[in-house]
């Protein structure tokens, strides 16, 4: 049986991060890149974001009976596959999955310019904008 309690905890998560993100995507890319709490803040974001949506991913899949995903992009494309997500949705963001090892693992090495495009990027904006 879902838990609704964690899906809407999650929901709520994926919301407030992808409005502040949203907001410093309308910042110019000079303005973004001159305050690196910017950068602390959309990659912070866009980690909780990525962490809840994987977390319901995994939490449908598992009460559904939709099988045991092998790894982040899994989930991602079972959720297309199961039209949990919107398959062409889930085909856009399924890249989305891997970055989220990269923001964990590879921290060191993601830059401002790279955040920076990806808050800006045109298919992850609220509405397609």
């Amino acid at each position: 049986m879902l838990n609704p309690e964690l899906i809407i905890d999650r929901l709520d998560q994926i919301r407030t991060s992808t409005n502040r993100m949203s907001q410093l995507a309308s910042l110019k890319k000079e303005t973004f890149l001159a305050d690196p709490d910017n950068f602390a803040i959309a990659e912070h974001h866009l980690r909780r974001a990525l962490e809840a949506l994987l977390d319901i991913g995994r939490h449908i899949l598992a009460k559904k009976g939709f099988g045991r995903p092998e790894d982040y992009m899994s989930i991602i494309s079972s959720l297309g596959q199961h039209k949990v997500l919107p398959p062409q949705f889930a085909d856009q963001i399924q890249g989305m999955a891997g970055y989220r090892n990269r923001l964990v693992h590879g921290y060191a090495r993601v830059t401002q310019e790279e955040i920076y495009d990806i808050v800006n990027y045109p298919h992850l904006a609220p509405n397609g904008a």
